[in-house]
Parts: C-alpha cells; structure tokens; sequence
C-alpha cells in the first residue's frame, strides 16, 4: 500500500543544479500572437550543465533566429525547451530525467546576469509555466470573474 503522506514526484525537475533564482517569470500571452514571457528565465553562469527536466526524446538541437535552442518532447503532450545553449545531444536522441543536455551560454536577451536560462514549457500549442509543473509557486496575478460589484 503507497504510503498516503508521501509527496508526489514534480512533473518536471529543474534544468539547473543547484535549484537556480528566477530572474523573469512567465507572462502568458493574451493571444497567441501576442505579447508575453513564455517561459522562464533562471540565473546561470557560463557554461553551466543544462538538464533534462524529464525523460523523452530530442526533436530539435539547433539555431532558432540566430540562438541556439534545444527541445525536447516527453509523454503526455509536454515539450520543453531551453536557450541559449551550446548542446551535447542531437535530434532523435533520447534523454532521461536530469541528462546533461548541453550548456549555458552567455547571451539571452534581457537578462541581469552573467547568463540566464530560457525555459520553455508547451502543452500541445499552449504555453504553460514551467514552475507550476516543479512544485514551486510561481508570480500570479488574479483576474476577476466578471459580475462583480
């Protein structure tokens, strides 16, 4: 019989080790065209190991716009993904659960740091906040539901 106060395994771990800070949280665009922070960003150093948040297969190691991206689909329709990176996996590979998939490079745009980790979470075509799905709390911002007084 499972033990009824254990804690559930987070749906993802963190791509960083140390548990990084988060430098910018996810601002989920209104449309899906519009603006947003679809992701997070985490505070790295240069040339810091990035890792798998979960097992699942490489479907893209490569440039996007100039920036080194790497993305990874996993059961359950999530895909990852994480920038800018100087990869040590290639498409089709599979991957486990805190693999080293490549490294941090110096660089995202907007960040106060030496560097910073874009991280990526979809779900099908929905952005989704990556720290909802590691057991953390991320920045929220209610909405009312209309009626009110």
């Amino acid at each position: 019989m499972a033990d009824a106060w254990a804690v559930p395994q987070p749906r993802l771990s963190w791509p960083l080790s140390p548990d990084p800070v988060v430098a910018k949280y996810f601002d989920a665009p209104e449309t899906p065209y519009g603006p947003g922070h679809r992701g997070v960003d985490l505070a790295a150093v240069p040339g810091q190991d990035v890792l798998a948040a979960d097992a699942g297969v490489v479907v893209f190691a490569g440039l996007v716009a100039g920036r080194p991206v790497i993305s990874v689909d996993h059961d359950g329709g999530l895909r990852t993904t994480y920038e800018p990176v100087a990869p040590k996996v290639a498409a089709g590979e599979q991957v486990f659960r805190g693999q080293v998939l490549g490294t941090v490079l110096a660089g995202h745009p907007g960040c106060a740091v030496a560097a910073c980790l874009h991280w990526g979470v979809r779900r099908g075509e929905e952005y989704v906040d990556p720290l909802s799905l590691t057991g953390e709390v991320g920045a929220y911002r209610l909405k009312p539901w209309g009626g009110g007084p």
